[in-house]
């Protein structure tokens, strides 16, 4: 088993020529919870990895743990569970399919190659992801590596783990958790609440500003000769300067005054709904 160089980036690590596994925090955060709860005793957690895969990508978008026993001499998994869990999962989500396993933990050891044998009969070509959920090295490494097969023909074949690229992306929903867990970090007692919306759209237009600050910053020091000018900054400008609708001041007043009216409104119904079967309960309840 060869694990591979060190890490290339904050965003990808130990690259070679493959595809690129791009994981989901729901994924990493699923993981740590599972290691959270283990049982007592166990060193350490695996489970199945849920995603998409395409041409040049893997993307991990979910996953569920898998119970296993495991000792020095030798490793059991239950099999039978984590195809009944695929099977409840395919009715949720028929798009997602196994493309792989984790584990958690830094290396990988000789029950990683029993394990990841089932995993090739589940999947072609299955990722193994290893998780540093003890932060043995001083922060969470994540590691992706797929399997060759190495050795003599006809004589004993033993299994190469190959390291790829990884990646962290989320969607727009993700953002919203991932913010809120950056928030804590810089609080006594490590929690924070969730904001307003209305907080949330406050938050939302003071990075907006900031940013339009530091773009002007940065084209006056252009114009004055103090930067010299970058090709590629100035093509995203002009991307972000022609996606911006032609529309007079007065329009855009009347349209964001329509769509205030129309918010304040939904809000008033669905205060007076909530409002009416509070009063329905109470009056079940005489």
């Amino acid at each position: 088993m060869s694990p591979g160089a060190g890490d290339r980036s904050s965003f990808s690590k130990m690259s070679v020529y493959g595809p690129v596994v791009k994981i989901h925090p729901v994924v990493v955060a699923s993981i740590c919870d599972s290691y959270e709860r283990r049982n007592e005793g166990a060193s350490r957690v695996i489970g199945t990895l849920l995603g998409t895969i395409d041409k040049h990508s893997i993307e991990v978008t979910n996953c569920f743990s898998v119970p296993h026993n495991e000792s020095e001499d030798e490793v059991a998994v239950d099999m039978e569970f984590a195809k009944n869990m695929y099977e409840l999962h395919k009715r949720v989500s028929p798009t997602e399919v196994i493309i792989g396993w984790y584990a958690t933990g830094f290396d990988i050891t000789e029950h990683s190659v029993l394990i990841h044998e089932y995993y090739s009969r589940e999947a072609s070509n299955p990722i193994h992801l290893t998780v540093d959920s003890a932060l043995q090295s001083g922060k969470m490494n994540i590691r992706a590596y797929v399997s060759a097969q190495m050795g003599v023909p006809g004589k004993t074949v033993g299994v190469m783990f190959t390291p790829l690229s990884v990646k962290y992306i989320y969607y727009d929903t993700e953002r919203i958790g991932v913010d809120l867990l950056q928030r804590t970090r810089v609080t006594p007692n490590r929690t924070k609440g969730l904001t307003s919306d209305l907080s949330q759209v406050a938050g939302s237009a003071a990075r907006i500003q900031d940013m339009l600050t530091t773009m002007l910053a940065y084209i006056e020091d252009v114009l004055s000769g103090k930067v010299t000018a970058d090709n590629s900054v100035g093509r995203f400008l002009m991307d972000l300067v022609n996606k911006v609708p032609t529309i007079s001041a007065e329009d855009f007043e009347n349209m964001l005054n329509s769509n205030i009216n129309d918010l304040l409104m939904v809000t008033y119904l669905s205060n007076l709904t909530q409002a009416q079967i509070a009063l329905n309960e109470k009056l079940v309840l005489l």
